[in-house]
């Protein structure tokens, strides 16, 4: 076994275990037993996965392997589009809803197994009247509308590998893409919706295929109605060519290792990689990963993986697997913040989410703004969480199960890659007893090691470089067009070895901890140490909300470590909510039940604040009146006691009505929060022009004290008015209590 000091130095530690939920474990999918089945025999228990889909032809072989490439169900037959749609159908699942489908501006489409049935037959249709044939590529550029679905599964009942392209890439990286596949039809959009407003797609893809003759036709989903340009001899509506033709097609049967689609990464040297994907044994690995993980219970779960089908995620874990398992699934077009940054526990409530897969990096940005927004929705419905992507730091999960999950939930924190096709790394939620930031143990059937740099495997408590040591039914079947590349790139480091460039510690119970890329790693003072492990540190502590290192020259240590972190606003509210927790409490005794619900809206950081900013300039200003500084005429301190009194109930109106009941970001917030800061800045200046300009005239006491509390008044409601309208500005609209 390897020293720590061969490989990467394993800094941080965890003590926090999380056991599974009784009732989980007891009625879960995967049970206990599965880990020693599937070590007994991995290629007879992915047999047995396999055996799950309906198969035309059954295999001769489950696995023919001559590293590095690998075939898996070899001689079997199948269509991957009929297993993930007819079957269920023929099964009489028929009305149950595939998917829940929103549009960022809040149009909804419900679709059920039978709906897909017949929206993919017409799109497959229309495809073989276009041209498309087996074998043939087409490439997909498409915002999250079901249409983006209904294209894919169109392809893979004709046996025409699909392209994906994420719709916010370049017309370049578009045209790259294509070339490289050598796509003679691409189907896109007019655009999609992204913040609010429409996101053109078509004027790229017209840039792009001008460069592409091999590009026959373009279908068009209108989406948007926007203006686009128009080739009569190339470009087709979709609804014009698809809602014509008829909804049944027969499907042809393909060879398990039938390409299914391209996925191309982007790397950080040369042109991107595209990945292959074949037929069975993907469908295999993704349908098992997606039930067992997950705990999927299709006749009552609706999953909802927040992600873009343009990432392997999407294909995966929006597309693939869950139509597998006959699953219901949410679809959200748009981003979270819009036109609220509560949207998603909108969609969870409003669909009954009961599994919610999404990337840490989501998270720690719901962290940036605060639990407050989750807080007035019932996300009840919640039983499992999964995270996706990069290394998830402890406190961003802690915070994950707390405030998303209820405290309650099990998080499935996976490790994979565009590579391996579907999930490799992961806790299961009937079994492990998880721990924060820990992406635990290989899954069932698949065979991983964390080593040093000779390649054996490191003593538990060190760091290394994570390998897969035998082949899965989900991998990568090479690089497209490349495969000396596909050799070089994956198993050219470790002899016998899957490595994509990833460390991991194994810590002292032997489970898995990610560490990132190896490239993106210190060595500092003689130890290398992961950015990662720092980041999670960091994050870690209460105030802050991300972190990311970089390694810089030092003369004396050779790295020296330097951070950038952003900080957590909602940490300083937290706060204050311990100090003010009292006057709520006596808020909520005395019936003013409205002062205490401010403090979970957005603008609970304005409480405290303006009481602070209260008492500070009212004690300013008494010391400028016996200071004698503060003098002014009795009929300017009666117009300033009528001004003040009338701001003052607009600020009671404002902060005790009006908030609670209107949406911060409309319009007619927006009038009010302006009108509110005019009349508080025009009466200051009419104050301290008062001011300036009095003589030394004597008048009463209770006359100066107004004319102070009126200066007081303004100066708040000023403050006050600012902070509302950066608030709406920011983003800050959405569903209140």
């Amino acid at each position: 076994m390897s020293e720590p000091s061969d490989a990467l130095s394993a800094l941080l530690h965890e003590s926090r275990r999380f056991s599974p939920p009784p009732e989980l474990a007891q009625r879960a999918n995967a049970q206990p037993g599965i880990y020693a089945e599937a070590n007994a025999d991995p290629v007879a228990w992915w047999e047995e996965q396999a055996r799950r889909l309906r198969w035309a032809t059954p295999w001769d072989r489950a696995l023919e392997w001559d590293l590095p490439f690998a075939k898996w169900f070899v001689g079997g037959k199948l269509n991957v589009a009929v297993n993930c749609v007819d079957r269920h159908v023929d099964a009489g699942l028929g009305e149950r809803v595939a998917f829940h489908w929103e549009g960022e501006p809040g149009d909804t489409r419900t679709i059920t197994y039978a709906d897909l049935q017949k929206m993919v037959c017409r799109a497959a249709n229309a495809l073989t009247e276009l041209g498309v044939t087996a074998g043939e590529t087409v490439a997909i550029y498409m915002p999250m509308i079901p249409e983006t679905v209904v294209a894919m599964l169109a392809c893979a009942r004709l046996g025409a590998p699909h392209t994906v392209v994420f719709g916010g890439f370049s017309a370049d990286a578009l045209r790259g893409r294509i070339l490289d596949c050598d796509a003679r039809t691409v189907i896109t959009a007019d655009g999609g919706y992204r913040r609010g407003a429409p996101s053109a797609l078509k004027p790229a893809v017209d840039v792009a295929v001008a460069d592409c003759p091999g590009v026959r036709r373009v279908l068009v989903v209108r989406r948007t109605g926007q203006e686009v340009g128009w080739n009569d001899g190339r470009d087709v509506w979709w609804h014009d060519v698809v809602d014509r033709q008829a909804d049944t097609h027969t499907a042809e049967m393909f060879d398990s290792e039938h390409p299914l689609y391209i996925m191309y990464t982007s790397g950080t040297t040369a042109k991107p990689k595209g990945i292959l994907h074949t037929s069975g044994g993907y469908l295999t690995h993704v349908s098992a990963t997606h039930r067992l993980i997950f705990d999927v219970k299709p006749e009552s779960d609706v999953f909802w993986t927040a992600a873009d089908i343009g990432w392997v995620t999407g294909h995966s874990y929006i597309v693939y697997g869950p139509l597998a398992n006959a699953t219901t699934s949410v679809m959200y077009e748009g981003t979270p913040d819009t036109p609220g940054r509560d949207r998603w526990w909108q969609i969870v409530e409003r669909y009954k989410v009961n599994i919610l897969y999404t990337a840490p990096t989501t998270i720690r940005t719901f962290m940036k703004w605060g639990p407050e927004l989750i807080e007035g929705h019932d996300l009840s419905s919640l039983r499992l969480l999964g995270s996706v992507g990069e290394p998830i730091n402890p406190e961003a999960w802690i915070w994950y199960r707390y405030h998303i999950g209820g405290d309650r939930c099990p998080i499935v924190d996976t490790w994979w890659q565009t590579e391996t096709g579907g999930i490799l790394i992961t806790p299961l939620p009937g079994i492990t007893a998880t721990k924060p930031g820990a992406a635990m143990v290989p899954f069932p059937g698949i065979s991983a090691a964390v080593v040093g740099e000779d390649g054996t495997p490191v003593k538990p408590g060190n760091g290394g470089y994570l390998v897969i040591t035998q082949p899965w039914p989900g991998m990568l079947r090479g690089i497209w067009g490349d495969p000396e590349r596909y050799r070089e790139t994956y198993w050219s480091r470790f002899e016998g070895c899957y490595f994509a460039g990833d460390g991991a510690k194994l810590d002292e119970d032997g489970d898995i901890w990610l560490l990132g890329r190896v490239d993106d790693v210190m060595n500092v003072s003689g130890h290398r140490i992961s950015t990662t492990e720092v980041e999670h540190a960091l994050v870690g502590h209460p105030s802050v909300a991300e972190a990311a290192v970089v390694g810089a020259n030092d003369a004396t240590t050779g790295q020296a470590i330097v951070a950038f972190v952003t900080v957590l606003v909602s940490w300083f509210r937290m706060r204050w909510a311990k100090v003010l927790a009292p006057i709520y409490a006596v808020c909520e005794g005395v019936g003013l039940g409205a002062i205490s619900g401010l403090y979970a809206s957005q603008f609970s950081g304005i409480i405290p604040l303006a009481i602070i900013f209260t008492a500070g300039v009212f004690l300013a200003t008494l010391g400028l009146y016996r200071t004698g500084l503060v003098r002014v005429t009795p009929r300017f301190a009666s117009m300033a006691m009528i001004g003040a009194g009338g701001l003052i109930a607009v600020g009671i109106l404002s902060l005790f009505i009006a908030l609670p009941i209107f949406n911060a970001a409309s319009p007619l917030w927006a009038i009010f929060g302006v009108l509110c800061l005019f009349i508080a800045v025009t009466n200051l200046f009419v104050d301290f022009d008062y001011v300036q300009r009095a003589e030394a005239m004597r008048m009463p006491a209770e006359a100066e004290w107004a004319s102070a509390f009126a200066m007081m008044t303004a100066l708040v409601l000023v403050y006050l008015s600012i902070l509302r309208i950066l608030a709406m500005f920011a983003g800050g609209g959405g569903r209140r209590r």
